[in-house]
């Protein structure tokens, strides 16, 4: 298994990743929340404007994706997503350590996920990140998302060694 910066010729695959992994929040979302697909090409394409895409390979298949985002004194993850066959194995949690060892200069990392998403939180929970005291505050002041999102949502942080 290995991690990359993902570049404009893996962006279909990407947006495979990220539509296929999503179907599952249909089980706690509200029909009007789940979003089909989750990600087209060009959203994909208009994101990577202000980030930048990690996957995780098993050879040549991508099987994991992951964004690295900077916004003010923070690094946002955002898009974290694995295929559901794929899941279980780790994949996510080495997406997740390779972003953490790649952000500099900020005072914390911050993940936003849904609030039902008990997969995400309880991973979050796992690698050392708190919820936030006041996630709508922290998910207006640093991420652009669609009001519906923003209702059902969570942020998670985790402070940055000084030393780096």
């Amino acid at each position: 298994m290995m991690v990359r910066a993902l570049g404009a010729s893996d962006a279909r695959a990407a947006v495979t990743v990220i539509s296929t992994a999503a179907k599952w929040y249909a089980e706690f979302l509200t029909p009007s929340e789940v979003h089909e697909p989750e990600m087209t090409l060009e959203s994909w394409v208009e994101e990577a404007r202000r980030m930048t895409w990690y996957g995780a390979f098993d050879g040549v298949d991508l099987v994991g994706v992951m964004g690295l985002e900077y916004a003010g004194n923070a690094a946002l993850f955002r898009h974290a997503y694995v295929l559901p066959d794929r899941q279980r194995q780790g994949i996510a949690a080495m997406l997740h350590n390779h972003l953490e060892r790649q952000v500099v200069g900020v005072d914390k990392i911050i993940v936003g996920t849904y609030a039902a998403n008990y997969k995400a939180r309880a991973a979050l929970e796992k690698a050392g990140y708190q919820p936030s005291p006041d996630p709508e505050a922290v998910l207006r002041h640093y991420y652009d998302i669609p009001k519906d999102r923003l209702q059902s949502s969570v942020t998670y942080e985790k402070h940055v060694d000084s030393d780096r």
